[in-house]
């Protein structure tokens, strides 16, 4: 099977938009999507970006809701916006969702975390989303929730932000055929045409 390497940070808002899709495309299309979450805000940082918080962005913020929101309509499925943004556990919905795919429950978590963030209004990360999303798809959230804070998981959610940076993603979501770089959701039928091209 085909594969696509699709690259993301919970916290990211247009990367709802692509988790909640990407399962139908995989079966239809018949391509595997890699998940693999990193940390866009560090990313972020180093290139000196602050996204849309400005006050002086307002009109830049107020588009991004909107556009969220047709986005998900277009797609079939609704987007309850403004849903509270930054998220205040950023690092550790990620943490959670590098675990997941170590055990294999990535997608699962990752799709569900931001049904709760963009339907429910809550934050990934936090509770009450992180433990009833764990406990939703049959996880101990305790275990789950101990285990993602260790410092093997550190490690490796570093080690994924490295490779994004050495991949040359610098935002959420990405996707990437071998070498070719498809930044956005939008972006996301393209990098499949280079695919089956």
């Amino acid at each position: 099977m085909k594969k696509i390497e699709f690259w993301y940070s919970i916290g990211s808002t247009y990367t709802y938009l692509s988790t909640q899709r990407l399962n139908d495309i995989a079966n239809q299309k018949n391509i595997d999507f890699e998940w693999c979450p990193f940390s866009v805000r560090s990313r972020m940082i180093e290139m000196e970006n602050v996204p849309f918080m400005a006050e002086k962005k307002r009109d830049k913020i107020d588009y991004m809701w909107r556009d969220v929101q047709r986005r998900a309509n277009f797609y079939g499925f609704d987007a309850k916006v403004p849903a509270p943004y930054p998220l205040k556990e950023f690092d550790l919905a990620n943490k959670v969702a590098i675990l997941g795919k170590d055990q294999g429950w990535i997608k699962e978590y990752t799709i569900l975390t931001y049904k709760k963030w963009f339907l429910e209004h809550l934050e990934p990360g936090s509770e009450p989303n992180l433990s009833s999303s764990l406990k939703e798809i049959g996880l101990d959230s305790e275990s789950v929730i101990k285990m993602a804070q260790t410092d093997e998981i550190e490690q490796k959610y570093l080690q994924n932000t490295e490779m994004a940076k050495n991949k040359g993603i610098f935002g959420s979501p990405t996707f990437i055929v071998e070498n070719e770089v498809f930044w956005g959701d939008d972006r996301c039928e393209d990098a499949i045409k280079w695919l089956l091209k």
